[in-house]
């Protein structure tokens, strides 16, 4: 049985999670007593995913990279809610693979938008309301490609280091409310983001990994609830390596 971390009545946004990681960490929480809004723009998995955790989770159709959208969905989710305790910055993905020079402008912009710009606007938008009550836990999902630069892979990559950066300085800002923005840097998972990418990209980055294999969804969820509760009241700005040993720094 996995440990049990209380979110017993908490509200919580989980970006792109009608699956993967997304996926996992709604599943989670929920079994910890959090009630789940899955913002996605794929509503129809979205609701798939729901239906199968159960009543506790809602969807509402959201594009991470539009302003509009994500201000709309958070009217709705305050409105179905009543608040918003912890929203995790989960959507994301990965791009084509290609050398920097090879790599088309349009393709490294649309990386950038959901990768980095979603985390930055979602957080944006829900940051006021948790101010209000002085009360929130940010969780932004970056990727060990952050910390070291993935090869064949500068946009997503640079993305994530972005998020890092994000992660920090949100989490000084916030630092004198009992608010904290934290970011977790897993090494990859056998999700669907595996069909995005190349087999000999997914074999270079096994072969990064000291354990020998890929993370599990379940274990970053895990890693997940904590930070997303109330026992993490001290530690925010901070980068929790979940890389199977990959991780130099």
């Amino acid at each position: 049985m996995p440990h049990h971390y209380d979110l017993k009545g908490r509200m919580a946004v989980v970006t792109g999670g009608a699956q993967g990681f997304g996926k996992a960490i709604t599943e989670r929480f929920v079994a910890s007593g959090a009630s789940v809004a899955i913002w996605d723009r794929d509503t129809a998995l979205a609701e798939k995913t729901a239906k199968a955790v159960g009543p506790a989770v809602s969807v509402i159709a959201c594009d991470v990279g539009d302003p509009a959208s994500v201000e709309a969905a958070t009217k709705a989710t305050l409105k179905a809610l009543g608040r918003i305790d912890i929203l995790v910055n989960n959507a994301g993905i990965a791009g084509a693979n290609a050398k920097v020079w090879e790599t088309d402008v349009e393709e490294w912009r649309k990386v950038m938008r959901i990768n980095l710009d979603g985390p930055f606007i979602c957080s944006r938008a829900v940051v006021p309301s948790m101010i209000a009550q002085n009360y929130g836990r940010i969780v932004n999902i970056a990727s060990i490609a952050g910390k070291e630069g993935n090869p064949n892979a500068a946009h997503y990559s640079a993305s994530k280091a972005g998020v890092i950066a994000l992660t920090k300085s949100l989490g000084k800002e916030l630092a004198g409310y009992d608010i904290a923005v934290n970011c977790v840097t897993p090494a990859a998972a056998k999700t669907a983001i595996f069909d995005q990418i190349t087999q000999s990209h997914i074999d270079f980055m096994l072969s990064k990994i000291p354990r020998n294999r890929f993370v599990l969804v379940e274990e970053l969820a895990s890693m997940v609830a904590w930070m997303a509760s109330q026992e993490n009241s001290f530690t925010t700005g901070a980068v929790f390596d979940i890389s199977g040993g990959r991780a130099t720094y």
